[in-house]
């Protein structure tokens, strides 16, 4: 964790949808504001949005401003958490890839870990450009135009990208000095991409096989979303015939 406050007067967004992994939203906000920096938490939506421990719920955290209503002139950086829900909801909205795209074209910081950079490939950004992931997106991030190394940390200009949890050692620290720069770091030298892996990361499937079952209350809550979807689909198709 930083010891100094090098991120004094500058302010970051952090930019995230409900079903973020909590760690990798929560411990580099707290980072950054160690480091002196102020954080918005941008999203889609007002309120709270939900975070997740690989697959299971977690504690919500309070959003600052919607994507509409933020300016990526009023930040200095760009944060992009991961998870399985969060960047594939961002990557399908309009307003949020352009929020990152702005970023990019001003050559502003941006840090992402994990499934992050899946919202960096919709916005058309990684083409040409060197970066790591959680390795089951690597394929995305190749297809897509990128060089993709199975490393800890990985900084090209102004993209600092780390695996997942697992790197978040290094990504604190990468994070850190690529937000304190005046400039972007050099571009990464050009290089083959690394070989798939041969098998899924051992820690998720360990966490996964241990989570416990699903509560009572949970199951019964999504029984009611589910019959709350049905009627509320049934009253739609109702109301179109009787309009006809």
């Amino acid at each position: 964790m930083p010891t100094t406050r090098r991120l004094k007067g500058r302010t970051i967004a952090a930019l995230a949808a409900d079903g973020f992994e909590k760690v990798e939203l929560v411990v580099p906000m707290r980072a950054l504001k160690a480091a002196g920096a102020k954080v918005d938490v941008v999203s889609l939506r007002h309120g709270r949005i939900r975070g997740v421990n690989l697959h299971m719920p977690a504690s919500r955290v309070r959003v600052d401003k919607t994507v509409d209503e933020a300016d990526p002139a009023g930040y200095d950086g760009l944060l992009l958490p991961g998870g399985f829900i969060n960047p594939d909801l961002l990557r399908q909205s309009a307003p949020a890839r352009e929020f990152v795209r702005a970023f990019a074209a001003s050559g502003k910081p941006i840090a992402t870990l994990c499934h992050g950079p899946w919202v960096l490939a919709s916005a058309g950004l990684v083409n040409g450009r060197t970066l790591t992931s959680w390795p089951g997106i690597r394929d995305d991030l190749v297809n897509a135009g990128a060089t993709w190394l199975d490393q800890e940390l990985v900084r090209d200009g102004n993209l600092t990208t780390s695996r997942g949890p697992q790197d978040m050692a290094a990504f604190l620290p990468g994070m850190i000095d690529a937000f304190a720069e005046t400039s972007p770091a050099p571009s990464a030298p050009r290089r083959e991409s690394d070989r798939q892996r041969e098998a899924p990361v051992g820690w998720s499937l360990a966490a996964l096989r241990w989570s416990p079952k699903p509560s009572a209350v949970a199951l019964v809550s999504v029984g009611l979303a589910a019959a709350a979807g049905r009627a509320l689909r049934g009253r739609a198709a109702a109301g179109r015939t009787s309009a006809t």
